[in-house]
C-alpha cells in the first residue's frame, strides 16, 4: 500500500499514447524539515528532525485522468519523545475510459485515524500525537455506462481493501472495558440497472437495478453479506421538476465469532495490538439480520445544467430513512456538493465509499502539520467540489453499524486564489451478537468542519490559512466529550527546483481531565526532480 498511489501513476501513464505524455506531470521530490514543539499547559517541549520523500503526479487526456499525491515522513528526536516515528500519507485518483461507455476506476488512500472514541481528538499530523492509527485503503473496479435501443443498461463492480497498523498509545484508562479495533477487510461490491428514460417509450421512466455486496475482515471473522433488487420510476411534472419512487427487498447479515475470555475476569482477552483475540471455536453469531421490503419517494429539481438537488423520504432498516445531494457548480473552479446518507455498513466499506465519491482532481494543500488525505478533500472543478472522509474517523472499530450523516463541500477560485470549506455529522449505532463485544447496542456522534486558503505573495510565493474542529460523542463505556481544533499558516517560496516552507500552528483537545494546548513551528526544505 505504501507503493500503492506511485504503482496507480505509472500503469496510468503506461496505457496513454505516447503522444498524450506531454500532458503528464509527475513531479518525485525530497524534504527535510525542524520541527519544534511546546506543550503550553505544562507538558514537555520538543524538537524533532524529519525526513520526507514522496511524488506529487497529474495525468490528463481525453481518455485518462490521474493524480497522485504522496508523502513518507520519518522523524528523528532531539529533545523529548515521540509517539510516532513515521507516517504516510497520500492520495490518489483515477478514471480511464477504456471503451465506449466503459470506465475503468480506480483509487488509493493512506491517513490516520482515531484509534479509540474515548481519547484525544483528530488534530494536527505531528510525532507527539496519540490515539491515531495508520490507515490504507484502495478500490478498483470497471463501470458499464451503455444502451440497447431505448435501454439503457448500468452497471458496476468494485474490489475494495482497508488495512490498519497496530497505532499509537490510546491513553484510555486500563481500568475501563476495551473496545475492539478494525485490523483489514476486503470486499466485493456488484451493481446492475437497466431501464427506460422519461420520454423514451413512456412519458414516465422506469429502471431495476440489482446488488450484491460481500465483505470478509480479520477481526473476528467478520462476515458481511447484502443483496438487494428494486425498481424505480421518475415522473417529470414540469421543464425542471421530477417526482421519484422506488421500492425493493433487500436481505443484510452480519456474522462474526466471540472473543476468547479471560476465565478470571470474563473480559476479552488481548493481542499485543491491544484487538480482541478471536475464538476459532466459536460459532459464527448474527449480528445483524435485516430481511424484507423497503421503499422511498421523493423530488428532483434540475433548474439548469449547474444545479441538482434530490430528497427521498422511505422505509428501510426497520425504520424511516432520509437521504439527499445537492450539487451546485458557480463556474469552472467553483461549486458546493452536499450528501445525506442512511446505510448499515462496516468501517471498512464506509473508508471504501467515501474514497470511490471523491473527486478524480483534487486540491494540494500548504498544510504541513494537517492531513492531507483526512477529513475533507477539495475538488478543482465547480462540478466536483469534493467530499469528506472524516465520517468513519471516530474511531477504528471492529463491529458493523447503522451510519447516517450529512457531508458538505464547497470550493471557490479566481486566478490563484484559492478556497474551501468542509463540514458535516455523521452518527454511528454498533450492531454486534448479544455475546459480543462490550461495544454491542452502543453509539458515537462526531461533528467536524475544516476550511482552508491558498494565496499568491508574489510571483514565487504562497500563503496557506488553515482551520479544524471537531466534536466526538457517545455511551460507549468511558466516553466523554471531546472536542479538537487547530488553525495554522504557512509560507511557502520557490526558487526552481528548491522551495522554502515555514509554518506555525496552535492545537487544542479538551475532555475530562487536562486540556491539552500546543504551539508548533516548522522550517522546511523541499527538492523535486
Amino acid at each position: 500500500m505504501i507503493r500503492g498511489a506511485i504503482v496507480l501513476a505509472v500503469c496510468a501513464a503506461a496505457i496513454v499514447p505516447a503522444a498524450a505524455q506531454r500532458h503528464a506531470s509527475i513531479t518525485p521530490y525530497i524534504e527535510v524539515s525542524q520541527v519544534a514543539l511546546a506543550e503550553l499547559n505544562g507538558g514537555e517541549s520538543l524538537t524533532y528532525s524529519q525526513l520526507g520523500a514522496g511524488l506529487d503526479g497529474q495525468i490528463r487526456t481525453r481518455r485518462v485522468q490521474v493524480q497522485v499525491s504522496y508523502q513518507y515522513q520519518r522523524r528523528f528526536t532531539e529533545k523529548g519523545s515521540l509517539q510516532a516515528s513515521d507516517s504516510h500519507n497520500g492520495l490518489a485518483r483515477a478514471q480511464v475510459k477504456a471503451a465506449r461507455g466503459l470506465t475503468l476506476e480506480a483509487g488509493a488512500i493512506a491517513t490516520r485515524t482515531r484509534t479509540d472514541a474515548r481519547s484525544d481528538a483528530l488534530t494536527a499530523n505531528t510525532g507527539t500525537a496519540r490515539n491515531l492509527s495508520q490507515l490504507y485503503s484502495a478500490y478498483a473496479g470497471p463501470k458499464l455506462d451503455s444502451h440497447m435501443g431505448s435501454l439503457f443498461v448500468q452497471g458496476a463492480y468494485r474490489f475494495g481493501f482497508t488495512s490498519l497498523d497496530d497505532g499509537t498509545a490510546t491513553d484510555v484508562a486500563a481500568t475501563l472495558p476495551s473496545v475492539d479495533r478494525f485490523s483489514q477487510s476486503t470486499s466485493h461490491a456488484v451493481n446492475t440497472s437497466v431501464g427506460v428514460k422519461p420520454g423514451a417509450v413512456l412519458p414516465i421512466g422506469l429502471s431495476m437495478t440489482g446488488g450484491l455486496v460481500r465483505e470478509a475482515a480479520s477481526q473476528l471473522d467478520q462476515h458481511f453479506a447484502s443483496s438487494s433488487a428494486r425498481g424505480d420510476t421518475i415522473a417529470p411534472i414540469g421543464r425542471t421538476v421530477a417526482l421519484v419512487a422506488g421500492a425493493g427487498y433487500e436481505r443484510i447479515t452480519v456474522r462474526q465469532r466471540d472473543p476468547v475470555l479471560d476465565l478470571q475476569t470474563g473480559l476479552p482477552v488481548l493481542d499485543g495490538a491491544g484487538r480482541y483475540v478471536t475464538d476459532r471455536v466459536s460459532p459464527l453469531r448474527l449480528a445483524y439480520d435485516f430481511d424484507g421490503l423497503f421503499w422511498d419517494g421523493g423530488v428532483v429539481w434540475r433548474p439548469s445544467r449547474r444545479m441538482a438537488l434530490e430528497v427521498r423520504i422511505g422505509r428501510r432498516y426497520g425504520a424511516m430513512r432520509y437521504t439527499g445531494s445537492l450539487t451546485f457548480q458557480r463556474n469552472g473552479g467553483s461549486g458546493v456538493q452536499v450528501a445525506v446518507y442512511d446505510t448499515v455498513e462496516t468501517y471498512g466499506q464506509q473508508v471504501g465509499s467515501s474514497l470511490a465519491a471523491l473527486p478524480v482532481g483534487f486540491v494540494t494543500t500548504a498544510d504541513r502539520f494537517g492531513n492531507e488525505a483526512g477529513a475533507c478533500i477539495y475538488g478543482t472543478s465547480g462540478a466536483a467540489a469534493g467530499g469528506c472522509v472524516a465520517g468513519a474517523f471516530s474511531s477504528a472499530a471492529t463491529a458493523a453499524y447503522r451510519g447516517r450523516g450529512l457531508t458538505a463541500n464547497a470550493v471557490w477560485s479566481r486566478g490563484t486564489t484559492r478556497l474551501g470549506v468542509g463540514t458535516g455529522f455523521a452518527r454511528r449505532d454498533f450492531l454486534t451478537p448479544v455475546s459480543g463485544a462490550v461495544i454491542g447496542g452502543s453509539w458515537d456522534e462526531s461533528l467536524y468542519a475544516q476550511a482552508f486558503a491558498q494565496l499568491a505573495a508574489g510571483r514565487d510565493g504562497t500563503i496557506g490559512l488553515n482551520l479544524l474542529a471537531s466534536y466526538y460523542n457517545g455511551d460507549i463505556p468511558g466516553s466523554s466529550a471531546v472536542f479538537g481544533w487547530g488553525a495554522n499558516t504557512a509560507y511557502t517560496r520557490r526558487l526552481g527546483s528548491l522551495s522554502l516552507t515555514a509554518t506555525a500552528g496552535l492545537y487544542g483537545s479538551q475532555r475530562s481531565g487536562p486540556d491539552q494546548l500546543s504551539a508548533q513551528a516548522l522550517l522546511g526544505a523541499r527538492y523535486g526532480f
